[in-house]
C-alpha cells in the first residue's frame, strides 16, 4: 500500500506534535498539539492548518499533554467530524486540560487586545484560537481504547496502543496500513520512572517515528530516593533563607510527583512540616484523575495519600493566588506553567525574583525562548509582562523528575523495536538533541523539517517528496532558537542596564543621544 507521511509539528522543536498519514481510502492524524516557546513559534497555532480538517477520518492521540493534544478543539471547530481515539486516562486528563486551555486562550487574547488598544490605535482585535465551549465539543469526539487492543480507525488501517511510560495514559501507537507497519513513539518515559513501568513496544517495523527530547544527554541514574534527598536539601536551604520556594511545574504528572515527594519527606521528618500551596486549578483537577487511577501506578497508594494530605492546600481563586504572591517568610508554592511562559507562576516570579531570600527550583524541560530557559541559563534580568525584573533569587535545577528517556534509554528502546526495515524519523527535539540521538543510532535516521512529506514503502527506505507550493510555514532555522521577540527583550534589558550604569549624567545623556540618532536618524 502507498503511504505518505506529512510532518506538521515537533520537527526540530519539542512542541506542536502532529503527524498526518495518507493511504488509499484513509486519512489519519496522530496528535494535534499546540506549539509552545518563542512567539514566532506560537504564532503557528493561529495559522490555517496545512490540511483540511474535514478530510480526516480519525485522530489517534498518544497522550494528553497540550503539545500533543492542544489544537484538537480547533480541529473540531474547523470541520473534523471523526473520532479521536485515546486511552481512558488520556481522555480524563484531556477533559481537564482542553477546557483549561480554552480559558487561557480567551484570557490571553483579552489582555493582548487591551494592551493593543492602549499602544496601537486602530489595530485589529485578535481572536482566540478556541474557547472552553470548543473544547467541550471536541471532548464529545473521544473514544476510549485499551492498551494492546487493535482497532480500525479508518478503511484499511489497524492501530493499537502500547504503554510509553511517560505519564498517566501515555502511549506509543502502532499502525498497519496494509503491508506497511509504522510506530509513532509519542513521548517515551525513562526506564525507572516513579509512577509508571518502563516503556514497551512492538518489534519488526517498516518505519519508526521517535521522539528525541533528551537525545543528546546521558543523564546519571537518579533513583526516587536520591531525587528526594536532593529535594530535601533544597527545601531545608529555602527554610533557612526564610523566603519563598517556587516550583514551576507542569500541571499533569509533574505536580503530582513533586507533591508525593514533599509529603513523604515531611512524614519522615526530613524537611520542615509546612503547607504546600498547589497554585494551579488545572493541577488540582488533574490530581483527582491521578487519585482515581492510583491503583494502577507504582507507589500509587502513597500518591493517593499525598494528594489527600492535610499539608496540601489547593489555591483555586485568583484573588487567593495574588495574596499568596505577597506572602512573607518560608513557604512552598507549586504553580504552572512548567516553562514559566504562562500561568500563575509568572505573578509569583514577578513578586519574588528580585528577592535574594527566594529560591526557584526548575523540575522540567525548558524549551528555547521560554522564561524558564532564560532563568536556567542565569539571565541577570528578565522581562515579565513588560516589566523588567532583576534576578537575585537563587535559581536551581533539580534532576530526576523528567518524564522523558535520555539518549541511551531512547537508543535502547529503538534497538528493542528492531528489525526496522525502513527509516527512523527523529522528531520532538531541538537540533542538538536530534543530532545527538542520530549519532547513537547510526544508519536509517531521517531528520524531517516542518511540513516535509515522505513516501513510506513496505520494507524500504523512506522517499522524500517535494512540498506543495507555499506549504512550509516556517524555515527550519526559525524553529528552535530565540526569535526577534526574545532579541528585542534582550536589547531593551541591555539598553536599560547601560543607561543605569553610565559613569555620570553627561555620559548618560550622550548615550541616550547616540541611541536616538541610531534609531530615529
Amino acid at each position: 500500500m502507498s503511504v505518505t507521511l506529512h510532518v506538521h509539528g515537533a520537527a526540530r522543536t519539542v512542541t506542536g506534535s502532529c503527524l498526518r498519514f495518507e493511504a488509499p481510502g484513509a486519512h489519519v492524524l496522530v496528535d494535534c498539539g499546540m506549539f509552545q516557546g518563542p512567539k514566532t513559534l506560537k504564532a503557528l497555532n493561529h495559522e490555517p492548518f496545512p490540511f483540511d480538517p474535514a478530510s480526516l477520518d480519525a485522530v489517534l492521540l498518544t497522550h494528553a499533554h497540550i503539545d500533543h493534544s492542544g489544537l484538537l478543539p480547533r480541529l473540531v471547530k474547523e470541520g473534523f467530524r471523526g473520532a479521536i481515539h485515546a486511552t481512558p486516562a488520556t481522555i480524563e486528563l484531556c477533559a481537564c486540560l482542553l477546557p483549561d486551555s480554552g480559558h487561557i486562550q480567551e484570557s490571553e487574547v483579552r489582555m493582548l487586545n487591551r494592551r493593543n488598544r492602549r499602544r496601537w490605535r486602530g489595530r485589529e482585535e485578535v481572536r482566540p484560537i478556541y474557547g472552553p465551549a470548543d473544547a467541550d465539543a471536541a471532548l464529545e469526539a473521544f473514544q476510549p481504547v485499551a492498551y494492546g487492543e487493535w482497532i480500525t480507525p479508518a478503511k484499511g488501517v489497524r492501530a493499537r496502543w502500547w504503554n510509553a511510560g511517560h505519564m498517566l495514559g501515555s502511549s506509543s501507537i502502532e499502525m498497519e496500513f496494509g503491508d506497511v507497519r509504522v510506530l509513532a513513539s509519542g513521548d517515551i518515559g525513562p526506564d525507572d520512572g516513579t509512577l509508571h513501568p518502563g516503556p514497551e513496544g512492538p518489534q519488526g517495523l517498516d518505519h519508526l517515528i521517535c521522539e528525541s527530547t533528551y537525545g543528546d544527554e546521558d543523564r546519571p541514574i537518579i533513583t526516587p530516593q536520591a531525587r528526594r534527598a536532593a529535594l530535601a536539601a533544597l527545601v531545608r536551604e529555602a527554610a533557612e533563607r526564610d523566603g519563598a520556594l517556587l516550583i514551576p511545574s507542569f500541571a499533569v504528572e509533574r505536580a503530582q510527583e513533586v507533591v508525593l515527594d514533599l509529603v513523604l519527606l515531611m512524614q519522615r521528618g526530613e524537611i520542615p512540616a509546612t503547607t504546600i500551596h498547589m497554585d494551579s486549578p488545572l493541577a488540582t483537577r488533574a490530581s483527582k484523575v491521578f487519585a482515581r487511577h492510583a491503583h494502577g501506578m507504582e507507589e500509587g497508594e502513597a500518591l493517593r495519600a499525598a494528594l489527600h494530605s492535610h499539608r496540601l492546600l489547593h489555591v483555586v481563586e485568583g484573588a487567593a493566588s495574588r495574596k499568596l504572591a505577597q506572602h512573607k517568610g518560608f513557604h512552598i508554592v507549586i504553580a504552572g506553567s512548567g516553562m514559566c511562559d504562562a500561568g500563575r507562576i509568572r505573578e509569583h516570579l514577578k513578586s519574588r525574583l528580585w528577592d535574594p531570600s527566594a529560591m526557584v527550583v526548575l523540575v522540567g524541560f525548558q524549551a528555547s525562548g521560554t522564561l524558564g530557559r532564560l532563568l536556567e541559563e542565569s539571565a541577570p534580568r528578565v522581562r515579565i509582562q513588560g516589566e523588567t525584573i532583576e534576578v537575585a533569587a537563587r535559581i536551581t535545577r533539580l534532576e530526576g523528575y523528567s518524564g522523558h528517556a535520555d539518549g541511551p534509554e531512547l537508543a535502547r528502546w529503538v534497538e528493542a523495536r528492531r528489525p526496522i526495515r525502513g527509516g527512523i524519523f527523529l522528531t520532538h527535539g531541538e537540533p542538538e538533541a536530534i543530532t545527538g540521538l542520530a549519532a547513537r543510532l547510526g544508519k536509517q535516521v531521517v531528520q524531517p523539517v516542518l511540513d516535509s512529506r515522505w513516501r513510506l514503502p513496505a520494507g524500504g527506505a523512506p522517499v522524500p517528496l517535494p512540498a506543495p507550493a507555499n506549504a512550509r510555514r516556517l524555515e527550519p532555522e526559525a524553529l528552535a532558537r530565540p526569535d526577534w521577540h526574545n532579541e528585542r527583550a534582550a536589547l531593551l534589558l541591555g539598553v536599560e542596564e547601560a543607561i543605569e550604569h553610565a559613569a555620570d549624567p553627561a555620559a548618560r545623556a550622550a548615550l541616550i543621544a547616540r541611541l536616538k540618532a541610531a534609531l530615529l536618524g
